[in-house]
């Protein structure tokens, strides 16, 4: 299993619209094949910055939804509402 941290900012006043458009793109992971489960984050110092924790059977799995078109067309909605690009990470556990 991997974790994916998807870390956006949102551009000043368009929260809620992009509330509307991320839970869209949620819902639509929740059915990729290989998504295990997803939670969003606010900061507590700073309302429009979140972060996006998923945890998904492989980094193939991932991969694949990543490079979908499915989601490219989703966040052709989502990137003008943020006002700097989308930054991911893999994470998985330390063996030690």
């Amino acid at each position: 299993m991997i974790r994916v941290l998807i870390e956006r900012h949102i551009a000043e006043s368009l929260e809620s619209a992009y509330e509307v458009r991320a839970r869209k793109v949620l819902q639509r992971a929740v059915a990729a094949p290989g998504f295990i489960s997803g939670e969003t984050l606010v900061d507590s110092h700073d309302p429009n910055h979140r972060i996006t924790l998923s945890n998904w059977r492989s980094e193939a799995d991932w991969n694949h939804w990543f490079h979908s078109p499915e989601r490219r067309e989703l966040m052709a909605e989502l990137v003008p509402m943020m006002d700097t690009q989308e930054k991911t990470m893999i994470l998985e556990q330390n063996a030690v």
